[in-house]
């Protein structure tokens, strides 16, 4: 379906969505990252808050530890307004480390690595980090697993809303989670979507572009992450600019950034995080390293071969989670007609994932493609408690 523009701008259309949202629902508050698109959205709500008569506003800050130091000022300084109430979470939970098979996963802020931390865990009003905090919280519990829990918990059997800063034109997955017609819709209003807990997520900047972001950040001359000044000077054009968890599939790319822009935090980083450095350096690199672009195969093997050795070279259970997709991609392929995989086949065809190799399959083990995307998989919600098991047995 194409795009139906309004006689509106995208600023007034943010607007009138927060009204509709601050007049039907009887407890709000937004999810808040420390990036430009949740700080303008933050600030926009604010105002609109102040207007109805609804302050203070209920802000959700999920700490994932590793942040930008610019990152953590700019969260202080929005969590600390007086007409802000600070839901500021640092817990230990479990996070994807996409640059290292030796440790797959980690905690932010795990207790025992406290020596290591990448900051000091934050000392202000509105801070949670008792783990007993909330009666459903364990250690070692997926980020997306607690954000809804949190929510239900939120609402307190009310009508609730939860303000989400996320934009159509960041992404595929973002633009499907606003177009999507199989999700429930609060009042048929696409820019939301109403959670089997019956907390509603909104988008009010949905249609937003990033110019549209700085637009508003100027005129209205709110605060904003000071690092994205600093990825301005590196030369990044404004889609570029992603603030995110650095370690997770898709957003190692951004490793590199770290010594250039904050080298301090990015030293703590390296010895934080298994793999931190061979991230930053063969992420983004040409070679065999992490298959992101052209991979040669090395003297005397074949691709089935070379995956073989591959595999023998990983942690037991992480060779054995590769082993598991490994076995339904072939049996797939073989209840759909090919019966054996081929060691090569036509490269526009493995890219475009309509034939079956042992060369595509040793491209998302040297990516370290834990979740092997590049096989068509995606990770399920069997996989996430099966992880969540696998943490916590780590931890005991």
């Amino acid at each position: 379906m194409s795009k139906r523009y309004l006689d509106l701008d995208v600023f007034s259309a943010a607007v009138q969505r927060l009204e509709t949202i601050f007049d039907n629902f009887e407890r709000i508050y937004v999810s808040f990252s420390g990036g430009k698109d949740s700080g303008a959205l933050v600030q926009l709500a604010l105002e609109v808050a102040r207007r109805k008569n609804r302050l203070p506003l209920d802000v959700l800050h999920v700490d994932l530890e590793a942040w930008y130091q610019h990152t953590a000022d700019f969260v202080t300084r929005i969590m600390t307004r007086p007409d802000v109430r600070p839901h500021w979470v640092c817990l230990p939970i479990h996070l994807r480390n996409s640059v290292s098979q030796m440790q797959p996963h980690w905690l932010c802020w795990e207790p025992e690595a406290k020596a290591i931390w990448v900051r000091e865990m934050p000392r202000l009003q509105g801070v949670i980090n008792d783990e007993k905090h909330f009666s459903w919280f364990r250690r070692g519990m997926e980020f997306e697993e607690f954000v809804p829990l949190f929510g239900e918990e939120f609402s307190q059997g009310r009508s609730c809303a939860c303000l989400v800063g996320i934009r159509s034109d960041e992404s595929l997955n973002r633009f499907r989670t606003i177009k999507s017609l199989s999700k429930r819709r609060w009042k048929r209003r696409g820019w939301t979507t109403v959670l089997t807990s019956g907390v509603v997520n909104a988008y009010p900047i949905y249609d937003w572009r990033a110019k549209d972001v700085w637009i508003a950040h100027g005129r209205r001359q709110w605060d904003y992450n000071r690092i994205y000044d600093l990825m301005h000077k590196a030369g990044l054009s404004l889609p570029q600019m992603r603030l995110c968890q650095p370690f997770g599939d898709d957003q190692r790319r951004g490793l590199w950034l770290f010594k250039i822009l904050e080298p301090e935090t990015w030293t703590r980083l390296v010895g934080r995080v298994q793999g931190a450095n061979f991230g930053n350096r063969y992420v983004a690199r040409s070679g065999n390293v992490l298959g992101n672009y052209h991979i040669a195969l090395p003297p005397g093997y074949t691709w089935q071969s070379y995956c073989e050795f591959l595999l023998s070279t990983m942690p037991a259970s992480t060779a054995e989670h590769y082993r598991d997709k490994i076995k339904i991609f072939i049996h797939w392929w073989d209840r759909h007609g090919v019966s054996v995989i081929p060691d090569e086949a036509d490269p526009r065809l493995e890219a475009a994932k309509k034939a079956p190799s042992w060369r595509r399959i040793c491209k998302v083990l040297l990516k370290n493609d834990y979740w092997c995307k590049g096989l068509s998989f995606s990770q399920t919600k069997n996989q996430m408690e099966r992880q969540l098991a696998w943490a916590l047995r780590f931890l005991e």
